[in-house]
């Protein structure tokens, strides 16, 4: 063999060894998580075994954990019942909590609110008022153009009407004329 093809053999039995010490370890990860009692999921067993979730979906490891989550299905549980001085420290622990994420809520929103205050305060405010300014002046400019077309507009009917005027009384001028030669005669 040559000395590539010894390098790459020896590399994919270090792989294929380091994929095998991998497996292990979720199995007995997983096994350690059922004598526990711990409830069984793909990311619990990958995180206890320290491996990746890819590899405790891969065929080999996935159905060992199937199995265990089947077992742990079929366990009864053995909750106690619940005490009413228990229920009551789980509902004062329940509203010191909800109060602390209420609390952190509104310092959450009172951040926000600055950091958006200060985007809007910005050097972008005056890039803005002075785009607003340009539109302005764009539209007082397009605003007197439209009233420059609208008297041109204006006169031009004026002319029209005039011409219209001038040539119907032209007309009716050449029809006494045409009428009055044609008495003459």
């Amino acid at each position: 063999m040559d000395p590539s093809s010894q390098r790459g053999a020896a590399l994919v039995a270090a792989r294929a060894r380091d994929s095998h010490e991998k497996r292990q370890r979720a199995v007995t990860a997983l096994h350690s998580l059922e004598v526990a009692g711990e409830t069984i999921t793909f990311p619990a067993v990958a995180r206890a075994a320290g491996v990746s979730t890819w590899l405790v979906y891969a065929k080999g490891v996935r159905e060992h954990i199937e199995a265990a989550r089947g077992r742990q299905a079929l366990k009864p549980t053995t909750a106690t019942p619940a005490t009413s001085a228990g229920l009551r420290a789980d509902l004062a622990l329940a509203r010191a909590e909800v109060t602390r994420l209420r609390a952190e809520r509104d310092k959450l929103a009172y951040r926000l609110r600055l950091q958006l205050g200060a985007e809007i305060e910005g050097p972008q405010r005056a890039e803005l008022i002075a785009r607003v300014a340009d539109l302005e002046g764009a539209n007082r400019h397009l605003l007197a153009e439209r009233d420059a077309r609208t008297s041109e507009a204006t006169t031009a009917l004026h002319r029209v009407r005039e011409l219209e005027d001038e040539l119907i009384a032209a007309r009716e001028g050449l029809r006494r004329m045409i009428r009055a030669e044609n008495i003459g005669h």
